[in-house]
């Protein structure tokens, strides 16, 4: 009974010492250190996947028993870990406070690599690195002209309303060069310790592992490696390139912290909230859907309608108004504070929320008019329109 139900007790226990962590001030003990909410929130992350791959692993016995047959194992964990196993994935030092997060088949994975010194990561080491320094170099360039601090200030609420809209965009430059560096730096050492490398031929997906069954490394009679092309899309956390210029405000949620939407997917977006239990946290995350749904209309009511020609015009108008968005959400995860954040918002007049739900309602009633007036173009189908790639 408790291995069958052990991914909702699991869910449900390390969620409550979540919330007990981030609120032990209120119960008269200090505040934790940013290093330990870091492991405490990677080690919730792991412990909720390692549940339901014992959950899994036991599913896939009971059907081998039942069917006579063997099921597929992709993903699945050989066999039920102790725990001193439990322990050594818990508290592996790769991605302890910086991530990324990994399952625990995938710990296993690299533990039993048959020769890791064969696997090449040194052209992919580099090939990954090669853009930090120029991320850390605008990182300290941009908050030393434009400092975080100056927000909470009221010398920056006496300014004009165009400069306190401009602001929000270095801020939310640093926030991304500040992750982009913490989480490629991560991922490099990852690369080093050829912790995550799979076969390309495996098709890898961020934080879960290889989709498909892959051959692993073998050598030759005489004893050389076989020649096998592997990558590190297991951990795989950041895509700055996607990030930064996709059109989308959900595909800009797609190409940021990968594992753990990965893991959000896989878990959690149908049976528990998530993340932190700061207040001005959840003021961004509920703009989300507000900005989805504003997205979704125009893109069914205007966007989908215009020609080629005009939805690459389109498509730079919504990823300009995707960043400043972001931008406007962004401030909820710096200043931290519902006071400070509402303050800020208020300053600007909420304009992002104002304008998403001009947008939504602009592309219902266009959506509505064009089901109404059955246009030519709805009936005989609207042209095929390019995506545009990133």
């Amino acid at each position: 009974m408790l291995v069958k139900s052990c991914h909702y007790l699991t869910l449900g226990w390390t969620f409550s010492y979540l919330l007990f962590f981030r609120t032990v001030a209120y119960f008269g003990f200090p505040d934790p250190t940013p290093f330990s909410n870091a492991i405490q929130l990677l080690l919730t992350l792991k412990m909720v996947s390692l549940a339901n791959e014992v959950q899994e692993f036991t599913q896939a016995k009971k059907q081998d028993v039942a069917s006579f047959t063997k099921s597929s194992m992709i993903g699945v964990i050989p066999k039920m870990p102790g725990l001193v196993e439990i322990l050594c994935y818990s508290y592996c030092y790769v991605g302890l406070m910086t991530g990324p997060f990994y399952r625990y088949r995938t710990h296993y994975d690299w533990l039993t690599q048959p020769d890791s010194s064969a696997i090449p990561s040194w052209p992919l080491l580099l090939s990954r690195s090669k853009t930090i320094p120029i991320f850390g170099a605008s990182f300290l360039l941009v908050s030393h002209f434009f400092p975080l601090d100056y927000v909470r200030s009221s010398a920056f609420y006496e300014r004009g309303l165009p400069f306190r809209l401009f602001y929000m965009m270095p801020v939310f430059f640093v926030f991304r060069m500040r992750f982009y560096v913490a989480w490629l730096c991560a991922e490099c050492a990852c690369i080093a310790a050829a912790f995550g490398a799979y076969p390309a031929a495996a098709k890898s997906r961020s934080g879960g592992g290889p989709t498909v069954e892959y051959e692993p490394l073998s050598r030759s009679a005489d004893g050389e490696a076989l020649s096998l092309t592997y990558d590190y899309e297991t951990i795989k956390n950041i895509d700055p390139h996607g990030t930064d210029f996709c059109v989308k405000v959900k595909d800009g949620m797609r190409y940021w912290n990968m594992t753990v939407q990965w893991w959000l997917a896989q878990y959690i977006y149908k049976s528990a909230p998530f993340r932190s239990y700061v207040l001005s946290y959840y003021l961004s995350f509920l703009t989300i859907p507000l900005c989805l749904a504003a997205e979704g209309a125009m893109e069914r009511g205007f966007l989908k309608h215009l020609t080629p020609a005009g939805r690459l015009y389109g498509d730079w108008v919504q990823w300009f108004l995707k960043m400043r968005a972001y931008d406007y959400m962004c401030m909820g995860f710096v200043l931290l504070t519902f006071e400070d954040t509402v303050r800020y918002w208020s300053a600007i007049y909420y304009c992002v929320h104002v304008g998403a739900v001009a947008f939504f309602l602009l592309g219902k009633l266009l959506g509505s008019r064009r089901d109404q007036g059955g246009s030519p173009r709805s009936k005989e189908g609207a042209a095929q329109i390019p995506q545009w790639r990133e």
